[in-house]
């Protein structure tokens, strides 16, 4: 379904964030990207869907190279990919109908949809997203007067109105506390699981990993530096991904 091949980005003055990057996800997989702050895990995700151009390599997206599409060909791969993001990207000041619609406008005409029209089975589409999250009751209130957890339940809920093939979700509950963390990453299994949507979400802690995940890949400085399975997360892998220093913080106590 998604093919990564030798992915490359080096920023402006000579960062390279990603070296050589290879992998790929199966139609229906939770995958989870692991690695320290800097190591490359949100400059991937947004290579995926050209919200960073990569250097080099090639992105493959059901055969087709996304490195090298443009235009409306570009906006179609995009359509399909849903993307969440860690600080929500909510439009605040607006109601909570109006920031789920804005996942449907690569869908209808850009010039309405900046009037505020919307057809009337997007806004149906909205409230069922809505109901998915488990707050319909908010429609109309305005994005900042939720909590976190709510925000982030409204952004996947604008996700959702992509009619999402993939979901990127770039550490998605890390402003969250634990039990709100839990409860997004349920509602993101649950796509995964009843609806088939493939995952490909970037992870702090290695809790989560081990209950949500069904494969794994460790970032370094860039660099792929372990894949395979959650369980295969032995402690000698878990420091070639984290070092020593952050063994303790990350995982709270010793792997078996």
């Amino acid at each position: 379904m998604l093919t990564v091949e030798k992915l490359t980005k080096v920023f402006p003055g000579g960062t390279a964030a990603l070296k050589d990057v290879s992998f790929s996800i199966r139609q229906g997989e939770f995958m989870a990207v692991i690695g320290l702050s800097g190591s490359g895990k949100s400059t991937l995700l947004r290579c995926i869907n050209r919200l960073i151009n990569p250097t080099s390599g090639r992105i493959l997206w059901d055969n087709t190279d996304v490195t090298a599409a443009k235009g409306a060909e570009l906006r179609r791969i995009r359509r399909h990919i849903g993307m969440i993001f860690q600080q929500f990207n909510l439009v605040k000041q607006s109601s909570v109908s109006t920031n789920v619609l804005s996942g449907r406008l690569g869908y209808v005409n850009p010039w309405l949809s900046l009037c505020g029209y919307f057809p009337a089975e997007d806004r149906a589409r909205a409230l069922r997203a809505l109901e998915h999250v488990g707050i319909p009751e908010k429609i109309q209130e305005r994005a900042d007067m939720l909590s976190g957890g709510q925000q982030q339940r409204v952004a996947i809920a604008r996700a959702l109105m992509q009619e999402p093939q993939l979901i990127l979700a770039d550490e998605p509950v890390a402003s969250l506390d634990p039990v709100l963390a839990h409860s997004i990453m349920q509602y993101l299994e649950e796509l995964n699981r009843k609806d088939g949507i493939t995952i490909l979400c970037s992870l702090h802690f290695l809790d989560l990993v081990h209950r949500y995940a069904t494969r794994v890949i460790g970032l370094k400085a860039g660099e792929v530096v372990f894949e395979g399975l959650p369980g295969e997360l032995t402690r000698e892998r878990f420091k070639e991904v984290y070092g020593e220093e952050a063994e303790m913080a990350t995982l709270g106590k010793p792997l078996d």
